[in-house]
């Protein structure tokens, strides 16, 4: 079964605030199995728009992915996130 990746791609408004919302988002990660590849870093945009942040997380399956956003605890920090930041989310499947 091929692993998933959620990436995250990100304009951040309110630095307290989102802060906030990465400390519980953290929490929900290690309880759900990701593992952040990539969290922040330096960054170069080749085409198109990018965002200042960017993360990738590594799940087991793209269910698993699922299982993480869905849940209650990301779901009670993504509600510190609201008004926070600009951001696009996706899970991807990858290759086996």
């Amino acid at each position: 079964m091929p692993k998933a990746y959620f990436i995250a791609r990100v304009t951040v408004t309110d630095p307290e605030r989102w802060a906030e919302y990465a400390a519980m988002a953290s929490e929900a990660i290690k309880k759900y199995g990701g593992r952040p590849l990539v969290r922040g870093g330096r960054m170069a945009t080749m085409e198109g728009e990018g965002r200042a942040r960017n993360v990738v997380l590594e799940f087991e399956s793209f269910e698993a992915a699922q299982l993480y956003y869905n849940s209650p605890e990301y779901q009670a920090a993504k509600a510190k996130r609201e008004g926070a930041g600009i951001a696009d989310m996706i899970v991807v499947e990858g290759v086996e």
